[in-house]
């Protein structure tokens, strides 16, 4: 795992050294940092959103994940539980809101979807009058051509909790 500069050093966070970047590769919206592990099609991506009104992180996080499900076309999703993992460091990082879930997601005209495991995180930042969602989330895909196995999955799974736990805003002008 590396320190990486998200957003241009307003976010660092720990991603392990051998992910892709994206935009060396293809445009990538300015609200995303998406990165590509080299022997399968599973990604890590970190998206800043408009904060959405719901009134409880509970509810935002299942309202983010249910507009992955639907910009993904996903023809079913389940959730388990999101909850909390408090930010015991000290900084100003909001706590990220952690819910597991999965997806079943057609890809290039496949007959049969791709069961893609997420692993999703929120950090709802309101601070200083700026507002915002970091939505992260990890995308497995498990059941197609460049799907991956039960322990690449939990290695995906690990490195994405330590992306979450380590994730920093340095930067609060990154926000409106």
């Amino acid at each position: 795992m590396v320190r990486k500069d998200l957003f241009g050093g307003a976010i660092v966070a720990e991603l392990p050294h051998t992910l892709v970047d994206a935009s060396d590769i293809r445009p990538v919206p300015d609200n995303q940092e998406v990165f590509m592990y080299p022997d399968s099609n599973a990604s890590i991506i970190i998206e800043i959103l408009e904060r959405v009104s719901e009134s409880t992180d509970v509810e935002a996080v299942k309202c983010h994940f249910e507009a992955l499900a639907h910009d993904n076309d996903a023809i079913s999703s389940t959730m388990q539980i999101p909850f909390v993992v408090h930010n015991d460091r000290g900084d100003r990082t909001p706590s990220p809101i952690i819910l597991h879930g999965s997806q079943r997601i057609p890809k290039f005209n496949a007959v049969i979807p791709d069961d893609v495991d997420i692993q999703f995180a929120l950090f709802r930042v309101d601070s200083g009058g700026k507002t915002a969602d970091i939505v992260v989330s990890a995308n497995i895909p498990r059941s197609s051509e460049g799907g991956v196995g039960e322990v690449q999955a939990a290695a995906i799974a690990s490195e994405f909790n330590t992306l979450v736990s380590s994730l920093r805003i340095i930067d609060y002008d990154l926000f409106y």
